[in-house]
């Protein structure tokens, strides 16, 4: 036996840490925030309050999530985030695309884990820090409740990505609680005291089937009376998890402070639910249904926002304003709620859609007031309205990459974070962003130390797209479709279009465009020709005149009378999408968005993809073909779709097809980067929906890269990611580049970009 004799001089157990950047918080966005800033050499001290990574995300949570994609329930095509979030997510749908949860919290340990310069430290809450005069955070104080551990973590930079903001708040950060006046910044959406303030927390529960009848017997506590829920005849005994995102509480209290009282009320709620749905007598199937698994903690929307020297807010979503110092973007609805959240009888969410994905900032991602104060996630600097859009964990997590990269160059430049949004560091910080990864719409840097951009580029094969061809089935369609595709400047070509109908009847052909270029809302009828068809198939030739002065994408629109029937092709080609006019309920309630007088938001109408894998593409054909797909767009633009410029294609017959990058002289060059098709207008939701595919078809699975002397530099036989870079050991000198494609995962690959780094 241990005799442990009581004296004052007992302490806990303290382990002081210094490092580059502490992040606290290990949700999506301190996960990226540290990954990006531990692979550019920082040590990083990533401090979460929480047994597993991911917050929302988290198997305890269990929160599908999402960004700009929005469900592919907008017009943002290709609009995935790119970067590290998309790796993660990639990563996800090869090894868990059922959408496990617990799976998923296992590829985030994964993934923080293979950093070497990533200290973790799991079930660790912040609770004190140090400043300096000036305000800049010295330390913080944690404190391990799993082994009674102390740790003191000190460093020149800091992170809050904890959600409610422990950092900010203790640093005396600036921030704000609740909705903005109108008037503030002109956001006609901003809520009145009846709709309320504040976004509350929701917990989510899962149900299995026992294959056997299950009697459930409802705990005290639970929720008696279900008819004080207004909105119970939305309840079904089939939903489960983030269906019930609509049982929403704490929108009226301190979302903070009342956390604990907050989740016993949706504790009630949840038991009471099941109660109603096994014991009521209106689900006669759920008898055989359990209550799998109940959130043993609240999904948590909204609670502190902190201010950056810039506000994000209603109209720069809206009218997609652009910033100089853009470094993300977001695309989600302004999505907001009422406070009264499952006690009103009002729609549980208002939805508004910009036209197309808008940018965010660098101002918005440090504290105003304290000086070396990173803020990411739900945390930056967004009115209440824009809150509504920017706080889902896609765009929070895409935006704190920008934060880990941030950091690199600050205390590469000894500067502080402010300093960066500046002319004389915001490109440079751009441009090294961009090549992690990140995608900045509307922001087409030329990267002038690209040693491809001088590269000869020859090319085995190019794509010339004279058909899309027929399967022989043919789809039934009784609404307008249209197929978005690359189109030319110069002359358009003759298309024919296979179709069948039932009836003699008037069929239109529309070639349409969006108003802005970058965005995918076919507003804008370029031309049209109507044509008459009779009760069997028809081959429907049409030659539009309309010119535009550089290459674009277009839509090509079938709008009929009556439903008729057109010929589908299995050939998944990269860059075009078959689009639907219709409702995705997920996030709206029209196949048109009409917006309220004077809202500040606009009206159009959606048009919106299938998901994987029943994209389809109509069968057609184009004489002259189309040439949209050379080996030179690889040189320039961005990693994915985007108007003008789109990458290489090479031709269906080319088995084996290669690249090869010459120099007139040799270059030095300390790493590759390789950009392929994982079709990133696949939302890839993380949990609970499932997909299925683990791999994208158009993705190069197996490749080789070698120099001019046919010396292999990187053979991959397994990749399915959208990105591969190359560090070369030591910096080498080559004159030429190969890249030989062996295989992909099903269809035609894409090359968006290459990228030789100096």
């Amino acid at each position: 036996m241990k005799e442990f004799i009581n004296d004052d001089r007992r302490s806990l157990n303290t382990i002081r840490y210094q490092a580059d950047l502490v992040i606290a918080g290990g949700g999506l966005s301190g996960i990226c925030a540290a990954i990006t800033a531990a692979r550019e050499g920082l040590a990083v001290i990533l401090v979460q309050d929480r047994p597993v990574l991911g917050g929302n995300a988290s198997s305890e949570v269990r929160l599908w999530a999402l960004g700009a994609t929005s469900h592919m329930g907008n017009n943002n095509r290709w609009s995935r985030e790119g970067g590290v979030i998309d790796e993660i997510v990639v990563e996800n749908l090869h090894r868990n695309p059922e959408g496990n949860p617990v799976l998923f919290d296992a590829v985030l340990l994964d993934k923080v884990l293979a950093e070497k310069n990533i200290t973790l430290l799991l079930d660790t809450a912040v609770f004190q820090l140090d400043q300096n005069e000036e305000g800049s955070i010295k330390s913080v104080r944690a404190f391990c409740s799993q082994n009674a551990t102390m740790y003191d973590l000190s460093a020149p930079l800091f992170c809050d990505a904890s959600g409610d903001g422990i950092l900010g708040y203790l640093s005396g950060a600036d921030f704000r609680v609740g909705a903005e006046d109108k008037e503030e910044f002109n956001e006609p959406l901003a809520p009145d005291e009846f709709y309320g303030e504040l976004l509350g927390h929701t917990i989510y529960f899962y149900s299995k089937d026992a294959g056997t009848p299950v009697t459930y017997v409802a705990p005290d506590f639970a929720l008696k009376d279900i008819t004080k829920i207004p909105r119970f005849n939305r309840i079904k005994a089939s939903d489960t998890g983030c269906s019930f995102w609509w049982l929403e509480y704490g929108g009226r209290l301190d979302t903070v402070h009342d956390n604990q009282d907050i989740k016993k009320e949706l504790w009630r709620v949840t038991y009471g639910i099941w109660d109603y749905i096994k014991n009521s007598g209106n689900f006669p199937e759920a008898e055989n249904l359990t209550l799998e698994w109940v959130g043993l903690i609240p999904g948590k929307r909204e609670s502190r926002r902190f201010e950056g020297d810039y506000m994000l807010h209603q109209s720069d979503i809206t009218e997609q304003n652009v910033f100089k110092d853009a470094v993300s973007y977001g695309g989600w609805a302004v999505d907001l709620h009422p406070a009264d959240g499952l006690y009103t009888d009002i729609s549980p969410c208002s939805q508004y859609h910009s036209k197309g994905v808008y940018q965010i900032p660098w101002r918005c991602y440090y504290s105003r007031n304290i000086p070396n104060l990173f803020i990411a996630g739900r945390l930056i600097s967004a009115s209440h309205v824009a809150f509504g859009s920017t706080r889902v964990m896609m765009t929070c997590a895409h935006g704190a990459q920008a934060i880990g990269l941030g950091a690199s160059l600050c205390l590469e430049k000894k500067i502080l974070p402010r300093e960066l949004s500046k002319d004389l560091f915001i490109r440079d910080f751009q441009k090294r962003l961009i090549r992690t990864g990140q995608y900045i719409p509307f922001l087409d840097l030329e990267d002038e130390d690209d040693l491809a951009c001088s590269a000869d580029i020859q090319v085995s094969s190019e794509l010339v797209l004279n058909e899309i061809p027929g399967s022989g089935e043919f789809s039934f369609i009784d609404h307008p479709i249209g197929i978005l595709l690359p189109l030319p400047s110069s002359e358009l070509p003759e298309i024919r279009i296979p179709i069948h109908s039932a009836y003699s009847q008037r069929v239109s052909l529309q070639l349409r465009k969006a108003e802005k270029e970058g965005n995918y809302s076919p507003e804008i009828i370029l031309e049209e020709q109507d044509f008459y068809v009779t009760s069997q198939t028809h081959e429907i030739a049409v030659k539009f005149e309309h010119r535009e002065y550089k290459p674009y994408y277009g839509f090509l629109v079938l709008i009929s009378e009556r439903p008729f029937e057109i010929e589908t092709s299995f050939a998944l080609i990269p860059g075009l999408i078959t689009l639907y006019h219709e409702l995705n309920d997920k996030v709206a309630k029209s196949a048109v968005q009409t917006a309220p007088q004077g809202s500040g938001v606009h009206s159009f109408e959606f048009w919106l993809p299938h998901r994987r894998p029943a994209t389809i593409l109509p069968a057609l054909s184009f004489s002259p073909g189309l040439s949209c797909f050379s080996g030179d767009g690889i040189k320039a633009g961005f990693e994915r779709p985007w108007h003008e410029k789109f990458g290489w294609v090479p031709d269906p017959g080319d088995q084996h097809p290669e690249m090869n990058l010459s120099w007139k002289k040799p270059v030095a060059a300390s790493k590759v980067i390789l950009s392929f098709d994982t079709d990133f207008d696949h939302s890839m939701e993380t949990v609970q929906m499932g997909h299925g595919e683990r791999h994208i078809p158009n993705c190069v699975r197996h490749f080789i890269l070698t120099d001019e002397m046919g010396k292999v530099i990187m053979e991959e036989k397994n990749n399915y990611q959208s990105r591969i870079t190359i560090d070369l050991a030591d910096k080498i000198n080559i004159k030429s580049l190969k890249l030989k494609i062996l295989s992909t995962w099903g269809d035609l690959p894409a090359i968006f970009r290459i990228r030789v780094v100096p």
